[in-house]
């Protein structure tokens, strides 16, 4: 079993984000989380790899819509209020 290291983690006052070392520099997968996201939280820096834009973070409206271009597992989100429930999509 392989543990995959998240690299790149963001949180704020309701989610917090956590996506795995191979996402955040996989420039195709980067870009497409930047174009599906409707508020902005995933950005392309310019080495082409992952930036969460923690401002960004609270307007997440638990679309999934990341989670449906990210592979399986590689991205979650957590709920940091309720039960704080961990959304991700699984293999």
């Amino acid at each position: 079993m392989t543990t995959k290291t998240a690299i790149r983690q963001g949180a704020a006052l309701f989610i917090s984000v956590a996506v795995d070392d191979a996402v955040v520099r996989d420039a195709a997968v980067v870009q497409k989380l930047a174009e599906v996201c409707p508020v902005n939280i995933f950005a392309q820096a310019s080495d082409q790899s992952l930036q969460i834009v923690e401002k960004h973070l609270d307007e997440c409206t638990l679309c999934e819509l990341c989670l449906e271009v990210a592979p399986a597992g590689a991205l979650r989100i957590t709920k940091l209020y309720g039960d704080n429930e961990v959304v991700s999509r699984k293999g």
